[in-house]
């Protein structure tokens, strides 16, 4: 089930392994929103999308991927157009992969 409006909890329930590469107790949660939910769509599943949703609302998730996530891998694209309400040809990661020429190897 994926909830619909965000929580007004501090922080989400990720551990500090999500984000080896920054002080994770400096992290800000709400100016970082296109950082975590990048990095938790590429490298999480389903139970750490459900915390994202939880936190950060299902419509700003999906706004996110929609609109200001300029990359994802092919995997990551896949999978959630699978769980969330949205088609890759609606992501600007996938229509920005789509419009750049192919390298000639």
């Amino acid at each position: 089930m994926i909830m619909q409006q965000p929580t007004t909890l501090e922080k989400p329930d990720f551990g500090p392994k999500w984000f080896w590469d920054l002080d994770y107790e400096k992290i800000d949660w709400q100016a970082s929103y296109k950082t975590v939910i990048a990095r938790i769509i590429e490298r999480g599943k389903e139970e750490q999308w459900q915390e994202l949703v939880r936190f950060y609302g299902l419509q700003k998730v999906v706004d996110t991927l929609k609109n200001e996530i300029v990359f994802l891998p092919d995997y990551a694209i896949e999978e959630a157009c699978t769980y969330f309400p949205i088609k890759k040809e609606e992501m600007l990661c996938y229509t920005k992969k789509q419009s750049r020429p192919a390298h000639w190897l």
